[in-house]
């Protein structure tokens, strides 16, 4: 591990750090706020130049490397850090609340880098030596220390993202070896549970994913239950520990943050986002929307235009 972690150092331009090296590409490849594409469809980049308080936000599963700022998730009763010296993994879609530490001095800036369960289960088929979970129950989320060999990997992949061919030939491998390197750390497991469909966490999982693929459908939760093997009961009680919310409550979130990005990005309005997010009453997606964000779906959208008119 150490003599990596110098090969790593040796690579860098003479003055820099490994993390000024991650903060100056980012800063190439994310010029601007908001949540940007690469070069590679399973790699973004997310850039904040100001403070962002505490509100409703949805990721893809992925892993979620920060070269600068700060993000504070919160889910339920818990709470996570991930800044320059901790990487979150998220491995369900998930809906949960954010706060992000940002300025146009020192902007927040981030890499995503997707995970599916096939990616996981090719990589676990080929490792012969894995760590014992120790009996460490698979989380949706979840922060931890970032080491000098993820970021090593993590500069490699920004460099390749600055050109075609590089991004072509070079990143998906070097993607796959981020995706290694997670799954023999502390939060293997975490990812490790995706490859295991008939665990109690990969049923729930694969619940989520329909969901947050099909979320206009109308669901019966007798029928969820079924399809993940469990009583109704067990289904509520497995749900709530994996997302920290009952599975409506985890629907009524998706349906809503996809409606707002649905108003902002396509100029749909109100009561088009409610039909197309599967709500049948536009009154009642007005007033779930401004219980949820806080504000009523003309006045959140107006303001979210004009900060993205700012930056541009």
């Amino acid at each position: 591990m150490k003599s990596q972690s110098r090969k790593t150092r040796e690579i860098l331009s003479p003055g820099h750090s490994p993390n000024q090296r991650l903060v100056s590409l980012l800063s190439e490849l994310a010029p601007r706020d908001g949540f940007l594409t690469s070069r590679l469809p399973t790699v973004s980049f997310m850039r904040s130049s100001r403070h962002i308080p505490r509100c409703p936000i949805t990721y893809e599963p992925g892993i979620f490397i920060i070269s600068q700022g700060r993000k504070t998730g919160f889910l339920g009763d818990k709470k996570f850090i991930y800044d320059p010296d901790h990487y979150l993994v998220l491995s369900v879609p998930m809906p949960f609340e954010c706060e992000t530490d940002g300025s146009p001095e020192i902007p927040m800036l981030a890499v995503r880098i997707g995970v599916t369960p096939a990616s996981v289960t090719e990589l676990l088929t080929q490792m012969e030596h894995l760590q014992p979970a120790n009996g460490a129950q698979p989380q949706a989320i979840q922060a931890t220390a970032l080491d000098d060999v993820l970021r090593g990997a993590t500069i490699r992949l920004l460099e390749s993202l600055r050109s075609n061919d590089d991004a072509r030939i070079l990143g998906p491998q070097i993607v796959r070896e981020i995706t290694y390197h997670v799954l023999r750390g502390r939060l293997g497991c975490n990812l490790r549970a995706l490859a295991a469909p008939d665990s109690h966490f990969g049923r729930i999982s694969r619940v989520l994913n329909r969901i947050h693929a099909d979320y206009a459908q109308h669901y019966e939760i007798a029928t969820l239950a079924h399809d993940a093997g469990m009583s109704i009961a067990a289904f509520h009680a497995r749900f709530r520990e994996v997302t920290s919310s009952s599975p409506l409550q985890y629907l009524k979130n998706i349906r809503l943050h996809k409606a707002r990005m649905l108003m902002v990005n396509e100029g749909i309005n109100a009561s088009g986002a409610a039909v197309k997010v599967g709500y049948e009453s536009a009154s009642q997606f007005s007033r779930e929307f401004k219980r949820f964000f806080g504000n009523s779906p003309t006045i959140l959208v107006a303001e979210m235009r004009k900060s993205l008119a700012q930056l541009s």
